[in-house]
């Protein structure tokens, strides 16, 4: 705990001693009742001859159950589906066997399978304290979301542990650590093979166990936890076997059911008064239409646009901002040529979350990005819009963009999606199981414009970077931090060099005098603090780099990720028809600046000095953030301020569950 956060005090600690307790206690009972379980089918009654043909039958049809029907969802993972019925019908196999051999071969085959599952009890708990202190070493929070989404794709999770950890010594020490704990219950294990209680006590043990779970379960809420104001100690109070359930079970948020709402009527006219600007004219009086026309008086440029999502670049990676370190030599040297965005904040702390704020221009609403939920096709995106006319528009990716739902999203809202498959092995220098080096990428992309370019295709492309990712490595000898450092730091400047050698090569095309680089971080590479959304976790550069178009500056005012995509099609001087929550930031009026930042539940919304948090169950408070240190400071709520960031994710969800924002 002093490690963690110094300023949990003793009554917060007690706290999270207590509550902790209980949700552990809950727990226990889950993980009791299967040993529990096992225990009571250790007995001679289910091998009377009267008793086995009706077991047999029962066992069949659990599997056949199971088999033919989604019980156990298929889509959280098909490997345990499968995994769960193969286990089932061995087991259903094995007593049949044990069913024709001897008594004294039961008598074996019990303790041996008695060891067995204490032996896999145990090590999976401890494997749990392992995982739970890496994650929390990761994103300083029990199992949220970010654990639940691992497990769908346990490829590249388990790539990146074994590329990241010792995983083989971390397994060899917990399997000594199983074997000391199983050796000393060994008196316990052979009493209860050879002296077991009999088998009505074992099921009235079955039966109590089984009822403290279902009263804990219908009386602990995921609520118990959040008692202090400090983030550190509510998250140590639980659970991680509790929480992963509760993140499971809560993929999406119910908006209207969650947090604190406004009448849709009231939420629609708060939001259009602030769209407002003066290129900008609603379409209809649809009261509850975002829908608008944005118009310039100024022709249209025909420019290509290169936009590079860079993975976990925070803002405090470059020296601009303050680093002293020399990770961003290529991105510092670009600064006295481009537009430098000082005051822009990242929607959220997931890649997924960064992708759907720079291609649909949206709040981040609760749960689940957008990226990843069901039916999220034909929605209106930047592409869509530049799709329209005439760009080819195309998603970059250097791994697998099977991964997040990237390539059913993106090719599903008009983007063509090319990824790792596009690229020969003979031209890759290097890759992880995240995909390939950076520098590969660019040539990719390279070789993708190139072609466009010779067809006089206007191209539209984001590149989405890898290497910035855990295990942090790259190709030797392209920068001065070795690889086998495995530090962020290093895969920080590797990408800095990927990128400036990209934009070296680039210079060198015919299409690079018409085009506009737009560099901009998904996310932070962390966002805990001691207060649910510190701002300088979401504090996130961007650069826009266009010799000849885009003069070079600063922009200092507040700005929120999901303005990036209006920004650049009011650089390009394009008339369209907006759906878009984000604004051109060149033409808006000053007051409106804002900024949208948030987790899976907390929903902030940043105007000034104000931050203002929505949460389950129906909470709001406003607070006075410190732009240095990401502290925030409660302050009495502002209704307008407060149903201002109300409206803006309610009518985003609003337009969303009934179908408003699709592209056509």
């Amino acid at each position: 705990l002093t490690v963690t956060n110094k300023g949990i005090s003793l009554r917060e600690l007690a706290g999270v001693i207590l509550i902790g307790f209980v949700y552990d206690l809950l727990v226990s009972f889950f993980v009791a009742s299967p040993m529990v379980i096992h225990l009571v089918f250790q007995n001679d009654v289910i091998y009377r001859k009267t008793v086995f043909p009706y077991f047999v039958a029962a066992g069949l049809i659990v599997i056949l159950v199971l088999a033919f029907t989604n019980i156990i969802p298929r889509d959280f993972s098909p490997e345990l589906h499968t995994g769960f019925i193969l286990y089932l019908l061995l087991r259903l196999v094995i007593y049949v066997i044990l069913y024709l051999r001897p008594a004294s071969s039961r008598l074996s085959w019990r303790k041996g399978s008695l060891y067995f599952s204490l032996a896999l009890i145990v090590f999976g708990l401890l494997l749990n304290a392992v995982s739970e202190w890496t994650f929390w070493n990761e994103f300083t929070s029990r199992y949220n979301f970010i654990a639940v989404d691992y497990l769908v794709y346990t490829h590249e999770v388990l790539g990146n542990i074994s590329e990241s950890y010792p995983i083989f010594l971390i397994l060899a020490v917990l399997a000594v650590i199983c074997a000391s704990i199983l050796f000393s219950f060994r008196k316990n294990v052979e009493f209860s093979v050879l002296s077991p209680m009999s088998v009505w006590k074992r099921i009235l043990i079955l039966v109590v166990i089984c009822g403290l779970a279902s009263i804990g379960l219908l009386t602990v809420r995921q609520s118990l936890r959040h008692f202090s104001h400090d983030e550190y100690a509510n998250s140590l109070a639980g659970n991680g076997i509790y929480e992963f359930a509760v993140a499971y079970q809560q993929n999406e948020l119910n908006f209207t059911k969650y947090y604190t709402t406004i009448s849709n009527a009231e939420a629609f006219k708060i939001l259009r008064e602030d769209l407002q600007a003066p290129n900008v004219k609603f379409v209809d009086t649809d009261s509850f239409s975002i829908e608008r026309d944005i118009k310039f008086d100024d022709p249209e440029l025909d420019l290509n646009v290169v936009m590079i999502s860079v993975e976990s670049l925070s803002a405090e990676y470059m020296a601009y901002f303050g680093n002293t370190s020399n990770i961003t030599p290529s991105l510092d040297s670009l600064i006295p040529h481009s537009l430098l965005f000082t005051n822009l904040y990242a929607s959220g702390n997931r890649t997924v979350r960064g992708l759907e704020a720079l291609a649909l221009a949206i709040p981040p609403t609760p749960g689940q990005s957008t990226v990843k939920r069901p039916e999220n096709g034909n929605l209106f995106s930047l592409g869509s819009v530049l799709h329209k006319r005439g760009y080819n528009v195309q998603y970059i990716y250097g791994g697998d963009s099977y991964f997040d739902n990237m390539k059913t999203f993106f090719s599903g809202n008009g983007y063509s999606v090319v990824d790792r498959k596009a690229i020969p092995d003979s031209l890759v220098h290097y890759q992880n199981i995240w995909g390939v080096a950076d520098e590969d990428l660019f040539d990719l992309a390279l070789k993708e414009f190139d072609e466009d370019a010779a067809l006089r295709h206007p191209f539209f492309a984001q590149v989405m970077t890898v290497s910035n990712h855990r295990p942090y490595t790259y190709p030797e000898s392209r920068i001065d931090i070795s690889p086998k450092t495995k530090t962020r730091y290093g895969a920080v400047k590797y990408t800095d060099y990927a990128i400036g050698r990209f934009l070296k090569m680039a210079t060198k095309k015919p299409w690079f005098s018409k085009t506009i680089f737009v560099i901009v971080s998904d996310h932070c590479a962390g966002s805990a603090g001691s207060v649910e959304l510190p701002v300088t976790g979401y504090h996130i550069p961007m650069i826009m780099y266009a010799p000849g178009f885009i003069e070079p500056g600063r922009y200092e005012q507040i700005a929120a990720q999901i303005d990036i995509a209006p920004t650049i099609l009011g650089l390009l001087r394009m008339d369209y028809r907006s759906k878009f929550f984000g604004q051109d930031l060149f033409n808006m009026d000053s007051t409106k600046h804002k900024a949208f930042i948030a987790t899976y539940q907390g929903l902030g919304f940043l105007q000034q000095n104000n931050l203002v948090i929505q949460s389950p169950i129906k909470k709001i408070a406003q607070y006075h953030p410190d732009f240095i240190t990401g502290d925030a400071t409660e302050v009495a709520a502002d209704s307008v301020i407060v149903k201002k960031a109300i409206s803006y994710y309610q009518c985003a969800n609003w337009l969303l569950q009934n179908k408003k924002q699709n592209a056509r």
